[in-house]
């Protein structure tokens, strides 16, 4: 299993002209082979290549910098990310605190993942981080805990869209706590190659690459372990809308519109739309998780 440094990622220019370079790298996900990841197996051949990072920089969904897709990228610049620290509590043995410093010094590697939008789009990321299991391992878990909360930081000074009613803040997501210690969970600490940046959720974000990006909380300051499932932001905002789990399934129509294909970013307004894969293609790796469940009632 081969780890990469900062120093060692390809920069973009070279993601665009050595498509190669994909397929002879590992992903540092243990068991996880090169072949099962749907950058790889995805039907449009097109997600053998990583998006712009122009794009995924300028095109996000983060309602703390307002509801426009620019948004954060405009007003992100000035949000404050030092000091920083993250607390995990809850139902563990002893909380814990940790300097942004200490979590940034765990070692990252690349992860190329997919992200899938409710609202119908999706990017391939390089990312770097680790798997969220090894910061969940610094604390003694109760067996009582079953879930796993993140919470977003709370400072409308700077977050302008906090000053708005869009949603109940601080934002909230949450995990079964299997889920959470999957190895594709990760803890997002920069992407290609450089730190993550403002309005991609720095200083760490979570990414769950099987679920849609919602889910997937940013600016995070604390991790608490809870015994029931936790009241999420856009579960509280619209039940209806936005289930607990919100794994990417083509067969579960958002109320508003269908998901069974999705546009990709990056490429021309006029591409034909690519089909939607259940897991958003990492079910050979989560399928397992929701063995006997209805997924369809669960969505």
């Amino acid at each position: 299993m081969k780890k990469f440094k900062y120093s060692e990622i390809t920069p973009e220019k070279i993601y665009h002209t050595r498509r190669s370079f994909i397929k002879s790298m590992g992903y540092g996900l243990g068991t996880l082979s090169l072949s099962s990841i749907p950058l790889i197996n995805a039907k449009a051949s097109n997600l053998n290549e990583p998006t712009s990072y122009q794009d995924i920089t300028t095109y996000n969904n983060y309602y703390e910098f307002g509801t426009g897709k620019g948004d954060p990228h405009r007003r992100a610049k000035n949000f404050s990310t030092r000091p920083w620290s993250v607390k995990i509590e809850g139902e563990v043995e002893k909380s814990l605190e940790l300097p942004i410093e200490e979590v940034l010094a765990i070692k990252s590697e690349e992860r190329i993942l997919k992200l899938r939008c409710v609202e119908g789009w999706s990017m391939v990321i390089p990312w770097l981080g680790f798997s969220l299991s090894e910061l969940l391992n610094k604390v003694e878990i109760k067996p009582s805990a079953k879930f796993v909360e993140f919470e977003t930081v709370y400072n409308p000074e700077e977050m302008v869209g906090q000053r708005y009613p869009v949603l109940n803040w601080p934002y909230i997501e949450g995990l079964r706590l299997d889920e959470a210690m999957h190895p594709l969970t990760t803890v997002v600490t920069g992407l290609y190659g450089k730190p993550l940046p403002n309005q991609n959720g720095a200083p760490l974000r979570i990414f769950i690459p099987w679920k849609y990006g919602f889910k997937s909380a940013k600016a995070i300051v604390k991790i608490r372990l809870t015994k029931n499932m936790p009241n999420t932001a856009w579960k509280n905002a619209s039940p209806r809308e936005y289930g607990f789990y919100s794994n990417v399934n083509p067969e579960v129509d958002h109320p508003r519109w269908s998901q069974a294909t999705e546009r990709v970013i990056g490429e021309s307004i006029l591409a034909p739309r690519i089909e939607t894969l259940m897991f958003n293609g990492y079910g050979d790796e989560v399928a397992h998780l929701y063995s006997g469940m209805d997924l369809k009632k669960n969505y």
